[in-house]
């Protein structure tokens, strides 16, 4: 593009109205269901528009620490936001806005059963039932991390070793697990409790003393629009957070 014309693009750009510009948002993957219900209620009330990038949480941060262009960091762990926040990255250290939960979800048809206390699981590695178990990454997805110390504390982690598919992101873990790859997973109750997969599968719902809560933060980054602002400020309301409750998400107060 000719210099003159690449100035005058970017002088549209600039003039445009706020409510023309979607605010970018990097979004942790166990928030794709509520957060699609959250944007279509803020889009059908302001006019405006949300451009929703889901994945794991250990990358989004990575990309934002190497200049991504992204308004909105929406974590499924806090941490990751509070480092980003040490580092200047983000405009300050941001709202808790959630604590995550984990569930097993067993396809339909599967050799598990759902129980909470994994007992199914168990007798599942014991009699050789049990090929493949789907979880996020530990290395980089708090939902795998969250699952690693749940295995832990029912003793199953370590025979498990060899049988586990992860997933990169805690929605890849629950496909893997609906899929066939796997014959179950664990992952967020929040996807468990999704219409699409509670038609394709059952969940027990893990107890949250077995592993770290999953303290879910979120932070504008230093870039941020008025765009991003103001869905950052919805977020925080009554109506945003009913939805994330509804979703299975425990809230901190407010």
């Amino acid at each position: 593009m000719p210099g003159w014309r690449a100035w005058l693009f970017s002088l549209a750009v600039s003039i445009l109205p706020n409510h023309c510009l979607a605010a970018k948002v990097a979004a942790a993957a166990d928030l794709q269901f509520a957060l699609a219900e959250i944007v279509a209620d803020y889009s059908r009330l302001t006019g405006r528009q949300v451009s929703i990038a889901y994945g794991s949480s250990g990358h989004f941060a990575r990309q934002i620490a190497q200049g991504a262009p992204f308004d909105l960091f929406i974590s499924a762990d806090e941490e990751y936001v509070l480092r980003l926040a040490a580092q200047g990255m983000l405009r300050d250290s941001g709202r808790l806005y959630a604590i995550g939960r984990l569930a097993l979800l067993v396809p339909r048809g599967s050799r598990l059963t759902a129980d909470e206390s994994l007992s199914g699981l168990a007798a599942a590695i014991a009699d050789g039932r049990l090929r493949r178990l789907a979880i996020a990454n530990p290395e980089h997805a708090p939902y795998g991390r969250a699952a690693r110390a749940a295995l832990e504390h029912a003793g199953l982690w370590n025979v498990l070793q060899g049988k586990l598919v992860l997933g990169e992101n805690v929605a890849q873990a629950a496909q893997f697990a609906l899929s066939g790859s796997a014959e179950g997973g664990i992952v967020a109750w929040s996807l468990s409790l999704s219409p699409e997969l509670a038609r394709r599968s059952s969940a027990a719902l893990i107890p949250a003393a077995w592993h770290p809560p999953i303290r879910q933060r979120m932070a504008l980054t230093r870039g941020a629009g008025e765009a991003a602002i103001r869905f950052y400020d919805y977020l925080q309301q009554p109506a945003a957070r009913a939805v994330l409750e509804r979703h299975g998400f425990a809230l901190p107060e407010s």
